[in-house]
């Protein structure tokens, strides 16, 4: 790919190594320290707020860059009223949030507490939008800094409530705290670089609608069998069990800037080449592919043999239930990615309305298989439901789908080795 998206991915990854090992040792001795039904109780209300996500979100966030690359005359009104827009339905999302933590768990002063607090990350990721322009431009060395700031300054707040020994309701203030200050950096940044003013125009607003609806559904149902196995899992064994789930997740987690970072990298440059070259924007497609497909199957081959030592030696006896979920959990995460990559394809070949159907079938799936298998093997089961539609829904159904087979045809050539090594070589010879 591009040397400059190469760069663009090593900032990227630079800042997230720093901020992951920061996140590793802060995050465990948290999660050590609430024990596994207050960790439980924290990732319960994250998964309620994460449903409202997409929705707050409009889909803007899979089609801004597209926006930027392809209009860059335009980029100040376009991101002006995409973050007015995203404000706007991040307040009514976190009222929705809210609403129904007070119906689902009537009584839990706790829990809705918690939740409240959780819901202002959604006002704040609003403001977030900037980072999409950072994108575009392949200047994802600021987001990626200022992630950075934000991380360092959380987890600081985090030994402090550590050393004081406050309750878990403390600990939620820390996602606010940390999207607060990502959104108030990047906002500082694009003023400084930025050519062009924020503003907000009601037609830009309806043209960038009109492109992005055909995301809000599928997200919402990613969101759904990403999520709905915490919220099942609670409902149906307890906040205990939710907790040794979410451990697993966490620790697939440690390595997930690595994928997001090459995936956010090539988006770009595969748009870009989609306007110029057919050839090239497959091979890109291709190329990417190969990248995610030799990552993915190293970490769960690891992850999975040594399951039981690394949560040990990260989360001690007390989560030892964590270990048989670890080894099931990571191969869910890794055809996740392919839907990412998956995603790209769609966005470049103007297929977005297929998104509907694909997701609805997967959330369908998920919930259906939660159901049924958390009742047996609790958050095994989960993990197992998991797996399975992450793998029928991001390469059974493109198989099936006619309108989807050509990126299936391009994911099989991603799995020769010849790919990888060309790519590699090319790399090499820039550098």
């Amino acid at each position: 790919m591009k040397n400059s998206a190469v760069k663009n991915a090593g900032w990227i990854i630079g800042c997230k190594i720093i901020q992951s090992l920061v996140n590793l040792v802060i995050g465990l001795i948290t999660a050590r320290y609430l024990g596994p039904a207050n960790y439980g109780v924290i990732n319960y209300a994250a998964s309620i707020v994460a449903f409202a996500l997409p929705i707050m979100q409009l889909g803007l966030n899979q089609t801004l860059v597209r926006e930027f690359v392809k209009t860059p005359e335009r980029e100040g009104e376009i991101l002006g009223t995409a973050m007015a827009i995203n404000i706007l339905s991040g307040i009514l999302c976190a009222i929705g949030s809210v609403a129904f933590i007070m119906f689902a768990n009537a009584g839990e002063k706790e829990t809705l507490l918690v939740c409240i607090l959780y819901s202002l990350t959604l006002i704040f990721q609003a403001t977030e939008m900037t980072q999409y322009w950072f994108q575009a431009h392949l200047l994802s060395k600021y987001p990626s800094i200022a992630a950075l700031c934000a991380y360092v300054v959380v987890a600081l707040y985090k030994v402090f409530l550590l050393v004081t020994r406050k309750g878990v309701v403390w600990f939620a203030v820390s996602n606010a705290v940390d999207f607060f200050l990502i959104s108030v950096i990047l906002m500082v940044i694009y003023k400084k670089i930025g050519t062009q003013k924020l503003t907000v125009n009601r037609s830009v607003g309806r043209e960038l609608l009109s492109r992005s609806k055909y995301y809000i559904i599928p997200s919402l149902m990613v969101r759904i069998f990403q999520n709905t196995d915490r919220i099942m899992l609670s409902f149906m064994i307890g906040e205990e069990e939710t907790g040794l789930y979410s451990a697993a997740i966490t620790c697939i987690g440690i390595s997930a800037f690595v994928f997001s970072a090459v995936i956010e990298s090539a988006r770009p440059v595969i748009l870009e080449a989609k306007e110029r070259d057919r050839v090239l924007y497959e091979k890109r497609v291709t190329q990417l592919y190969s990248i995610i497909i030799c990552m993915s199957l190293a970490q769960s081959v690891v992850m999975t043999l040594l399951s039981r030592q690394i949560v040990y030696i990260l989360y001690g006896e007390t989560y030892a239930g964590t270990a048989g979920i670890l080894a099931v959990a990571v191969w869910y995460v890794t055809f996740s990615h392919y839907g990412s990559v998956r995603n790209i394809w769609i966005l470049a070949e103007g297929k977005q309305k297929h998104l509907t159907g694909i997701n609805v079938a997967g959330a369908a799936a998920n919930v259906l298989l939660n159901l049924l298998l958390i009742p047996l093997w609790g958050g095994v089961g989960a993990a197992v439901a998991s797996l399975f539609t992450q793998f029928f829904t991001n390469v059974v159904i493109g198989f099936l789908f006619k309108p989807i087979r050509p990126n299936n045809a391009l994911m099989l050539k991603g799995l020769h080795p010849r790919v990888l090594t060309e790519l590699l070589g090319q790399i090499l010879r820039r550098h």
